[in-house]
């Protein structure tokens, strides 16, 4: 296995079973440095957002990399605009900025925005359209969503006449969000998981320093091959050169049942995921 590998997604399309992240990386020199080098280092697919206000250092390093469009995987993601013709023109500003005709994979970042709650379903509904037309229109090729619980799901694919076939939600050994991932197995719906590490209070736990050693790897690199054998799409993040190239060097081990297992039992011992009807914005 290597960064190339891939899952397959419900409608047919591959997608690299590594991401880059790239939220709080500041847009300019960090953002561009850091996507160059993980790309450099073999990184297929690049994930950005329009709330990181970094897509055009991202484009920048995209383009500079000499990639072909076509071996790249890049999303973006929908900020909390409310309408059908808003969400259109936000995805024409994010590919604007990230210098693309087009984005592999477009996603709803939250789905229950302070402003239209608690009708946050209709408002699902007017954007996933735009999204919709967007694959029709060849600016998207698939479409998903971000933070949604089965309670957000459930009425969206009521109306959806394109399915989504991502869930990105926060998961990683403190926060499985068992009930959620249980939802997206049930209709085909991919876990990618963001903060794989837990924004970094997983290196707290010292039971995974001794599983580390055990394989001759870093925590990080233990942690991120479990979420590969849990299924999981991981997104590690970092700026530092390093990590990027150790975050991908996972591929060449396979952890215990035993350690899967402990991995498993560390619920709640670095953070909980956000209620997405809490979140303050």
């Amino acid at each position: 296995m290597a960064l190339t590998e891939t899952y397959t997604l419900s409608n047919g399309m591959e997608i690299p079973k590594v991401g880059f992240g790239t939220w709080q990386s500041k847009d300019g020199e960090e953002a561009y440095q850091a996507v160059k080098t993980a790309l450099e280092v073999g990184y297929r697919h690049i994930d950005t957002a329009a709330v990181y206000g970094n897509e055009e250092s991202v484009g920048r390093a995209i383009k500079d990399s000499g990639i072909a469009r076509d071996k790249l995987f890049i999303t973006t993601k929908l900020w909390d605009l409310g309408t059908t013709e808003d969400a259109r023109a936000a995805l024409d500003e994010s590919l604007e900025k990230l210098g693309l005709d087009y984005v592999d994979l477009y996603l709803i970042h939250w789905p229950n925005p302070k402003a239209f709650r608690p009708n946050f379903a209709e408002r699902n509904a007017a954007v996933w359209k735009a999204m919709e037309d967007g694959v029709k229109n060849n600016k998207v090729r698939a479409i998903g969503v971000s933070n949604f619980h089965p309670r957000h799901l459930e009425p969206l694919l009521e109306v959806a006449e394109i399915k989504p076939v991502v869930n990105q939600i926060m998961v990683n050994p403190s926060d499985q969000q068992e009930e959620v991932v249980a939802f997206n197995k049930a209709h085909d719906i991919l876990t990618e998981a963001y903060s794989p590490l837990g924004t970094g209070k997983i290196f707290a736990i010292t039971e995974l320093a001794d599983i580390a050693d055990k394989y001759e790897k870093t925590v990080a690199q233990v942690v991120l091959r479990w979420s590969l054998h849990k299924g999981y799409l991981p997104l590690p993040k970092s700026v530092t050169a390093s990590r990027i190239k150790e975050n991908a060097d996972i591929f060449d081990f396979d952890l215990s049942d035993e350690d899967i297992a402990f991995i498993d039992s560390l619920h709640g011992k670095a953070g909980l995921a956000r209620n997405p009807d809490e979140v303050n914005h």
